[in-house]
């Protein structure tokens, strides 16, 4: 069964938003594919039982009439509109031989076909809802309404759909902008981490591009209108992750790129056992025992038996190890990626803001733990990252931070208070001095070559001190990328919507040559997609809004879930639940474990079957035979699949990442 994501249109007129929208969540028995599934396989459930304790069939055979109808006339349905325009549909033919079984007496077993292929569907559907979902909910990230400036210095409430290209507008403290601008007058710090996935907020002043959906912080902003709302870069993402989903090419799990020879044989095949011993005198019962004996021994269980048990076992075994994989599909596609493409911020990188420098200046008299004790206690009131990094850093050390007195924010430039008598400012040094030293220009220079983001801390109007803060690399993300190298042949690229130099330091540390900085999302999708035109098989691992276009375009996408967006998790093929960076090795070790074994079931099935066709065609194969050995292959492809539940495979594949 396949189906193609087709996102609703979306109703842009609701009320104003502010901050994280809650997520919308398409219920499952919302959906008709989900309630046909589940009435099938109630039905199935209270019609099983009677059959096994010998109750009198009138009992249950109306149960699992009933079961046929509910589960399998949608997919018969569109198995008939299928075969209208010539494509005969492998689930029509599963529907065929459901029936079949049971006219020739095997209805339970028709009855768990039916059942099975009913709950596929709602599976699929639920998917693709959810995913529409997400989709949509993304332009709640911009708000519905702005406040625009009138000419005669008013202010008016619009909707953003009704804001122009030179309209200024207003964005208060804590407001989302309402449309990609430019500053005309203000200064704060905007989060933008969505568009660009940079960990901390960006100064913005005039003259300075903000984007819509955007946090403002401390700071009040004029901002000219430059795009539509229609053209903004949120906007862009939305219909970036439509396209891409619509695009993608159809994934199908190895057996089902041979279901249409495969069951235009089957039926052919059948009709010919049926047809040809009536033309030479046969009975019609006869015939008709052996036509279905073919058919129920010739159908394609044990292969598709074949293929699910082991990947279902990986899905089982990656879920305990804090991996989602969202489908068989999923699993069978890991295991093919031979390029990778990594996310900095929130992937390879922790995603939060840590003091990584203190450097005293030697002129203030102060030691490291003197210097982060004035500035930590003088950013305590303020709620901006920065300032959380330095007061985390200083409680890490045990330092006891005094009471801060007459604090001041000014937005872009930093914080201000009096700690023990003494007038302690932090904040950026070109803003705090108009012209910095030469030693503080030294030591400023040094820590933004090296990636860190440089804090100047004044003492009584001297410079005392700067801090260097920066995004941490997870402690397991180099050999992370080396496991990568070794299961693809290639090393992994680095696509960041963060500064050169900030990503080339993180990439020399994770050991990672192909860097890409400085991205916007659709510079993302573009590098994704170029590497996927250039015949490779792509893996993108990312967390954020502006990660999932480039998730959505590749051959497989894995989001990291502490911290993903709600739009990366469900783009996203796969989820890392519990952050852990180097399941994703080891997951795609666990997909080339499946199909190994897929390849062993498929060869065991097509034995089984050719065998057991062979018996049927060239003697007499009692039917409870044919049902016998076409069940016995049926349980030995599925127990053998099974293996991959073991904890031995998690090791093993770790183990196969890691070497």
């Amino acid at each position: 069964m396949t189906s193609t994501l087709t996102p609703p249109p979306v109703d842009r007129a609701e009320p104003a938003r502010t901050g994280t929208a809650p997520r919308r969540r398409t219920r499952v028995l919302a959906l008709p594919e989900a309630r046909w599934a589940a009435a099938a396989t109630v039905l199935f459930l209270l019609a099983l039982p009677l059959q096994l304790t010998g109750a009198p069939a009138w009992t249950w055979g109306p149960l699992y009439a009933l079961s046929y109808v509910t589960g399998g006339w949608e997919p018969g349905w569109e198995g008939l509109k299928a075969l209208k325009e010539r494509t005969l549909d492998v689930d029509l033919l599963m529907v065929v031989a459901a029936l079949g079984a049971a006219a020739i007496g095997q209805v339970m077993d028709g009855a768990l076909l039916i059942v099975i292929f009913a709950t596929s569907g709602a599976l699929e559907a639920l998917a693709t809802a959810r995913t529409a979902d997400s989709v949509r909910g993304l332009l709640d990230l911009a708000p519905a309404t702005a406040t625009r400036l009138t000419p005669d210095g008013g202010e008016e409430a619009v909707s953003v759909e009704e804001l122009a290209v030179g309209d200024t507008v207003l964005v208060r403290p804590g407001e989302r902008v309402g449309a990609d601008g430019r500053v005309l007058d203000g200064a704060s710090d905007v989060d933008q981490a969505t568009i660009t996935g940079e960990p901390l907020p960006v100064a913005k002043e005039q003259g300075d591009e903000v984007f819509a959906g955007t946090l403002n912080g401390t700071g009040a902003l004029r901002v000219r209108v430059e795009r539509d709302a229609s053209d903004s870069v949120i906007a862009r993402i939305v219909r970036m992750v439509q396209e891409a989903s619509e695009t993608k090419a159809p994934t199908q799990l190895f057996i089902e790129k041979v279901e249409q020879r495969y069951s235009l044989g089957m039926v052919a095949a059948t009709l010919a056992v049926f047809l040809v011993p009536l033309a030479f005198g046969a009975q019609l019962t006869d015939a008709l025992l052996r036509a279905m004996t073919f058919m129920i021994v010739a159908s394609p269980c044990a292969v598709v038996l074949a293929t699910m048990p082991p990947l279902l076992s990986a899905i089982a075994n990656a879920g305990r190890h804090g991996v989602l994989v969202k489908s068989a599909v999923v699993m069978e596609r890991l295991g093919q990626v031979d390029a990778v493409a990594l996310d900095k911020t929130g992937t390879l990188t922790e995603g939060s803001p840590r003091v990584t420098d203190v450097r005293p200046l030697p002129a203030s008299g102060l030691d490291e733990g003197e210097l982060l004790t004035l500035a930590a206690a003088a950013e305590r009131p303020s709620e901006h990252p920065l300032a959380r990094a330095v007061v985390d850093a200083a409680r890490e050390r045990g330092l006891g931070l005094p009471d801060a007195q007459d604090f001041t924010s000014a937005p872009g430039v930093g914080v201000t208070a009096v700690v023990s008598g003494r007038a302690v400012a932090v904040g950026a040094p070109s803003r705090l001095l108009d012209g910095t030293g030469s030693t503080v220009a030294a030591v400023a220079g040094e820590l933004e070559e090296s990636g860190r983001t440089a804090v100047l801390v004044l003492v009584d109007g001297a410079p005392a001190g700067l801090l260097g803060i920066a995004d941490r690399l997870r402690p397991d993300a180099a050999a992370t990328v080396a496991a990568l190298t070794r299961l693809t042949g290639t090393a992994p690229a680095l696509l960041t919507g963060d500064n050169p130099r900030a990503a080339a330091r993180l990439a020399a540390e994770a050991g990672i040559d192909d860097v890409r900085a400085g991205l916007l999302p659709q510079d993302k999708l573009t590098a994704v997609q170029e590497m996927e035109r250039a015949g490779r098989k792509v893996l993108v691992v990312g967390d954020g809004v502006n990660d999932a276009p480039a998730l959505a375009a590749a051959h497989t996408g894995i989001a990291m879930g502490r911290a993903g967006s709600d739009l990366a998790l469900e783009t996203a093929d796969a989820v890392i639940v519990r952050d852990e960076l180097a399941a994703v090795p080891t997951t795609v070790a666990l997909s080339r474990r499946a199909r190994r074994l897929v390849v062993q079931n498929l060869v065991i099935a097509g034995v089984f079957i050719a065998g057991l066709v062979v018996w049927d065609l060239a003697g007499n194969l009692p039917l409870p035979l044919g049902v016998a050995g076409h069940e016995g292959s049926t349980v030995l492809v599925g127990l053998n699949g099974l293996r991959l539940l073991r904890e031995t495979a998690w090791q093993r594949a770790a183990a196969e990442g890691s070497d």
